[in-house]
């Protein structure tokens, strides 16, 4: 007889102890993986014959990708600048409150009406007792050129020389710079006195003889008007000597970034001056105002009924004061008619002369 083979070891009996240990492998797996993650709900059973799982991720990156798919079940929206949000963002923050001017204005922001009846009667009461309202004590003004008689060409062109504005120390250390817009006066003894005192006085009036002319060494007179318009091309073009410019281009061209003292006497142009000095900021570089305005009618270009005139007045001095200008000086010239827009109402001037100061101004 042969020898007997000796039986062959089952098929069956080595893979039950492997299943086993791969089954208690995965048990633990699982129970680890409770601990790592609570929020994933535990599995009866391992699914039947799952196929070969691909090579575990280190850690850092399975906690990344665990962390995002948690922020996307949150619903949440996605903050600006994180991972995924490619739509840039503008750039923070738009600061709060009024937003700083940028550009050129078109119109000034019209005061509400004085009264619920919008009459006439109610913006003068209100608009007069404004400019007759100083606003700010000065304690040292100029009075060289103050009326000692009934003369009509003596004006009391007034400026404040208290040190905290600096107008004071400006003429001592012969810094000062003053502009005056007219129409043909002759009365120039602010001008001079000023120029005598250390300013550089630089007049401007349609009627001079010659385009610039220097008086005693400080006294500039120029031939231009200063107008709220820019001048036509083609008027520019033919009257090349006969100059009206604004203010501010004015400025831009002589190239004086400040004026310490800006007196102004237009005849009835000047609510339209103000308003251009307005809009364009060019208040920002004047130290004191010296206005005299006229109220017989409404001036150049300002219409509307009359209580929408003087509406539109009260709306440009309340600018000023935005602009931190305080009235600190009010003459009613009672040499005028007593005409307030061709009517006799309320004792009023048909001329005042105003002076302000920019209380920022150093």
């Amino acid at each position: 007889m042969g020898r007997e083979r000796p039986r062959a070891r089952g098929c069956g009996s080595r893979p039950r102890w492997l299943l086993g240990a791969a089954l208690l492998l995965g048990l633990r797996l699982c129970a680890e993986l409770r601990r790592a993650d609570p929020g994933v709900p535990a599995r009866r059973a391992p699914p039947p014959a799952p196929p070969a799982p691909p090579a575990p991720t280190p850690g850092p990156a399975r906690r990344a990708s665990r962390r995002q798919v948690t922020y996307v079940r949150s619903g949440r929206r996605a903050p600006p600048g994180v991972a995924g949000n490619r739509t840039p963002q503008p750039s923070c923050c738009a600061p709060r409150g009024r937003p700083r001017w940028k550009g050129p204005r078109w119109h000034i922001e019209l005061q509400p009406w004085a009264g619920p009846a919008q009459s006439l009667d109610e913006e003068a009461s209100r608009f007069l007792s404004y400019i007759s309202t100083t606003q700010i004590a000065c304690d040292h003004m100029s009075a060289d050129s103050l009326a000692t008689d009934s003369s009509p060409t003596k004006k009391p062109w007034l400026v404040c020389l208290d040190d905290r504005f600096g107008l004071a120390h400006q003429i001592r250390n012969k810094q000062c710079r003053l502009y005056s817009l007219g129409l043909g006066s002759d009365d120039i003894r602010f001008e001079v006195s000023m120029a005598h005192s250390g300013c550089e006085v630089h007049r401007f009036d349609p009627s001079v003889k010659s385009a610039h002319v220097l008086e005693s060494g400080r006294l500039w007179h120029h031939r231009l008007s200063i107008d709220w318009r820019d001048p036509h091309p083609a008027v520019a073009a033919q009257k090349p000597q006969s100059s009206t410019k604004k203010l501010g281009s004015i400025l831009n061209e002589f190239g004086h970034h400040k004026i310490d003292v800006l007196k102004a006497d237009l005849e009835s142009a000047e609510w339209k001056v103000l308003e251009n000095l307005i809009l364009e900021d060019v208040l920002e570089q004047i130290g004191q105002l010296i206005f005299e305005i006229h109220l017989h009618w409404p001036g150049f270009e300002v219409s509307g009924s009359d209580g929408s005139v003087v509406r539109f007045w009260y709306s440009l001095l309340k600018e000023l004061e935005q602009k931190d200008f305080r009235l600190f000086y009010s003459y009613k010239d009672l040499s005028k008619p007593q005409l307030f827009l061709k009517r006799d109402i309320f004792n009023a001037s048909s001329c005042y002369t105003l002076s302000w100061v920019n209380t920022r101004w150093r």
